[in-house]
C-alpha cells in the first residue's frame, strides 16, 4: 500500500549528518595533504557526533526496524549488517584516534582506512536502509527516534550539532537543513551556536 503524506519519512537530517561526516574526512585528510596534523577539536567533535548518531541507531532505529521485518528473512539480514558495520567501525575509529594522539606516521593510512568503513557503511545505510525504513515505517516511528537523538544530545549537544551540519553548507542546504528544526532552535543556532562555533574555529592554531 503507498504511504500517506504523513507516512513520508523526511531524511533530511540523516543526509546532512552523514554530509558533515564526509566533509570532516576530506578535511583531516586535506591537512594531511598539507603536511598538518588534522585540528584535535575538530577530530574530538567528529569522534562525539558519530558516537551519538551509531549509539542512537543502534538502541532506538534498528530494533524497531528489526521488529518491523521479523518475518522477512532478507530484510532482518540488512538490519544485521547495518549493527555489523557499526561493529566494525569501532576498532577503526580507535585506532584513528591513536594515531591522532601519537601524531603516528601511519595517520594517512589510518584514516583512509576509517573514510573507506565509515563511507561505505553510509552509502549502504542510504541505498538500502532508508528505503527499508520508509517502506515498512511510519513518520511517527521516526519522530521515535528523532525524539531519543533529541535526548541523547541534550541542549550541550544540539549547540555543537546544528552548527556543525549546516558549516560549509551550500545555501539550498542550508535552508533544508535548519527548516528541519523547531524555530527555537533555529533561533538558537542564529543568535548563540553558530556565533560561537565559528569563533572556536576562528582561534584554532593550525597544527603541525
Amino acid at each position: 500500500m503507498a504511504a500517506t503524506d504523513n507516512d513520508v519519512i523526511d531524511f533530511t537530517l540523516m543526509y546532512a549528518t552523514h554530509d558533515a561526516f564526509r566533509r570532516d574526512l576530506h578535511r583531516f585528510a586535506q591537512a594531511l595533504a598539507d603536511d598538518r596534523a588534522p585540528d584535535r577539536a575538530a577530530w574530538e567533535n567528529f569522534k562525539q557526533q558519530l558516537h551519538v548518531h551509531h549509539s542512537v541507531e543502534d538502541t532506538a532505529l534498528w530494533p524497531r526496524l528489526q521488529r518491523a521485518v521479523a518475518d522477512r528473512p532478507r530484510d532482518l539480514e540488512l538490519v544485521d549488517q547495518m549493527q555489523a558495520e557499526h561493529a566494525q567501525l569501532d576498532p577503526v575509529l580507535a585506532a584513528v584516534d591513536q594515531a591522532v594522539a601519537q601524531r603516528s606516521a601511519d595517520l594517512a593510512d589510518r584514516l583512509q582506512e576509517l573514510a573507506t568503513v565509515l563511507g561505505g557503511h553510509m552509502k549502504h545505510e542510504e541505498q538500502e536502509a532508508l528505503a527499508l525504513i520508509q517502506e515498512v515505517l511510519t513518520a511517527q516511528d521516526w519522530g521515535v527516534f528523532r525524539s531519543a537523538m533529541a535526548r541523547r544530545q541534550g541542549p550541550r549537544g544540539a549547540a555543537a550539532y546544528v552548527p556543525w551540519i549546516v558549516d560549509e553548507a551550500q545555501p539550498a542546504d542550508r535552508r533544508r537543513y535548519l527548516a528541519a528544526f523547531p524555530a527555537p532552535v533555529r533561533l538558537l543556532n542564529r543568535l548563540f551556536w553558530e556565533p560561537n562555533y565559528r569563533r572556536r574555529a576562528s582561534r584554532r592554531p593550525l597544527e603541525g
